[in-house]
């Protein structure tokens, strides 16, 4: 399933100054800009710019920045999950999933991650999909924000929630294998119930017959 990616754009008042939330961005507008030093949750930032090039250039694929002139100091990606994970299994055209949201440390506190979600759904063709997120706690910056593991989730319910994003229940071991772990997803107005009755299905692979 593709649909044209529509452009959108805001500019936001945080504590470290203005910044701008727009996208989809498009590979050589990703390849243009510099990337902040502080988004290392993943992977080093010079290597996290080169996949969110890649991803930006996929049919599916949808980069939202946030960006202080050509610096970007945040982002979220959607995608179609990996081929390896569970999620990928169900070949479902109208399922992708939120793969990152990163926020730089200086620029955190001023509703930017929000912002970069709110940006995402002005798009009125998200609502043909389901679009997952997979919360590990691992991934969470706790260090630099002082936060408990409890808080952090606390947190990312409500910013998830901001744009519709709900706690779902599963049997995946890889986000039972601790209870900050999460599933989020928001199923989109228009998605059928054929769809959301395969998501179930994936969520759950394991039944116990009594």
């Amino acid at each position: 399933m593709e649909h044209p990616k529509t452009f959108y754009t805001k500019t936001i008042t945080t504590p470290a100054g203005d910044v701008t939330i727009e996208g989809p961005f498009a590979p050589e507008r990703l390849a243009a800009c510099e990337f902040h030093q502080g988004l290392k949750a993943f992977r080093q930032p010079e290597k996290q710019q080169q996949a969110l090039i890649g991803i930006a250039g996929l049919p599916e694929g949808r980069i939202i920045v946030a960006r202080v002139g050509d610096l970007i100091v945040g982002y979220v990606t959607y995608l179609y999950p990996d081929p390896m994970e569970r999620w990928a299994e169900a070949q479902m055209e109208d399922l992708i999933e939120l793969g990152a949201i990163e926020v730089a440390a200086p620029y955190r506190g001023g509703s930017v991650a929000k912002s970069l979600l709110q940006v995402s759904f002005l798009d009125d063709a998200m609502n043909d999909y389901i679009v997952i997120s997979t919360e590990y706690y691992w991934h969470w910056d706790l260090d630099s924000t002082g936060l408990s593991v409890w808080e952090y989730k606390e947190v990312m319910k409500k910013v998830m929630g901001s744009v519709g994003m709900e706690t779902y229940a599963t049997d995946d071991p890889e986000i039972n294998s601790h209870p900050a772990n999460m599933l989020m997803a928001r199923i989109g107005t228009r998605v059928g119930m054929d769809s959301v009755e395969r998501f179930n299905r994936v969520r759950f692979k394991t039944r116990h017959l009594f």
